[in-house]
C-alpha cells in the first residue's frame, strides 16, 4: 500500500523498534500531528495476563473528557417509567418485545444496547445474535441497569467499554484510527 509524503517524514522522526513511555509517546504524537483537525490517538495495552483464567479478566467502562467523536446510537429494552427516561435521555430505539423481534429477524441499527433488570430473560434469549456483536448487556459493564437514563446519557456521552480481548491485551476503540503507531515500554500492573 502506498504511503504519503506525511507519513513517511513522520516515521523518520522515530525508530519504530524503541520503547516510550506512555507520557513520552502521547508527547511525540502530538508533535507530528499534521491534520488540520484533533487526530485520534488509539491506546492498545499488553497486561501480560491470562483470559481463560476468570479471576485475570479486566472488564469495565471509562467516561472519555471530551468523548469519543462519533455519535452512538443506544437501543434500550425497558418498558413503562424507565421507558419514558430513556426517551428523555435521548435513546434512539426504546422496546420491548417489538425490539426483541427486529433484533431476532437481524435489524441491529445500534452500538450499544441498555436493559433494566426484569427485562433480561427476555433479552437473556437474543444471546446468540447480541452476544458475538458485543451488545449483549452486562452489570459489569453498567448497560443492565434501573437507571436507564443516566445510563443512556454516560453512553451517549462518551462513555466506552474496555475488555481483555483473547491475547490478554486491552483496547479502546476509537472514532478513526491513529495515523501512527508508537510502540509503549511495558510497565508494571501488580
Amino acid at each position: 500500500m502506498p504511503q504519503g509524503k506525511k507519513y513517511k517524514a513522520a516515521v523518520a522522526t522515530y525508530d519504530v523498534e524503541s520503547f516510550f513511555e506512555p507520557q513520552a509517546a502521547l508527547a511525540k504524537v502530538k508533535s507530528m500531528a499534521t491534520a488540520k483537525f484533533d487526530e485520534t490517538i488509539e491506546l492498545a495495552v499488553r497486561l501480560g495476563l491470562d483470559p481463560r483464567k476468570a479471576d485475570q479478566a479486566v472488564r469495565g467502562t471509562v467516561a472519555l473528557p471530551s468523548g469519543t467523536g462519533k455519535t452512538v446510537r443506544v437501543a434500550v429494552f425497558a418498558a413503562g417509567e424507565a421507558a419514558e427516561a430513556a426517551r428523555a435521555a435521548g435513546a434512539d430505539i426504546v422496546g420491548t418485545d417489538e425490539l426483541a423481534a427486529e433484533i431476532e429477524k437481524g435489524k441491529m441499527d445500534f452500538d450499544i444496547a441498555i436493559a433494566t433488570p426484569d427485562l433480561m430473560p427476555m433479552v437473556g434469549k437474543l444471546g446468540r445474535a447480541l452476544g458475538p456483536r458485543g451488545l449483549m448487556p452486562n452489570p459489569k459493564t453498567g448497560t443492565v441497569t434501573n437507571d436507564v437514563g443516566r445510563a443512556v446519557s454516560e453512553f451517549k456521552g462518551g462513555k466506552v467499554e474496555y475488555r481483555t480481548d483473547r491475547y490478554g491485551n486491552v483496547q479502546v476503540r476509537s472514532a478513526r484510527p491513529a495515523s501512527t503507531r508508537l510502540r509503549s515500554r511495558p510497565t508494571s500492573t501488580r
